[in-house]
């Protein structure tokens, strides 16, 4: 069970687990053990996301979300795969607690009449540059 907030916990059914061996420093061992894990959470098709969470889960997502709706977490940061599996856990809490914060709309602003006041005496301060050097044949 991964806790993600008061509102949403996922149950333990919908994520996979497999391990498989990682690359990297580690000798004999990292032949011998399987220690990288690649987390696999069916968003799509999760009872316990809203409609709107699983649309930013799958922007936020990105290349880890596949056609089938599901998100694949891999890491192979440390030698021990226990520590791997809570980075993946972890990492794919994080991502779904992102994903469960709407944006805020954004609200058109009209500009400031001093803003455009002094938008408008700059161009006429240009302007003003550019027909005198026309007048002096330059």
């Amino acid at each position: 069970m991964l806790r993600i907030n008061d509102q949403i916990t996922i149950a333990d059914w919908e994520m996979t687990e497999s391990f498989i061996r990682a690359s990297g420093p580690g000798g004999q061992n990292v032949n011998k053990v399987s220690t990288a894990v690649e987390l696999r959470f069916e968003a799509e098709r999760s009872p316990n996301l809203p409609d709107p969470v699983k649309r930013r889960l799958k922007r936020l997502a990105g290349q880890r979300w596949t056609k089938e709706g599901t998100v694949v977490i891999f890491v192979q940061e440390t030698r021990s795969q226990a520590r791997n599996r809570e980075i993946a856990r972890e990492r794919l809490a994080e991502l779904i607690g992102r994903a469960t914060v709407a944006p805020k709309k954004r609200r058109p602003t009209r500009p400031t009449k001093g803003s455009v006041e002094r938008r408008l005496k700059a161009k006429k301060a240009r302007g003003e540059v550019k027909r005198l050097r026309g007048e002096t044949g330059e």
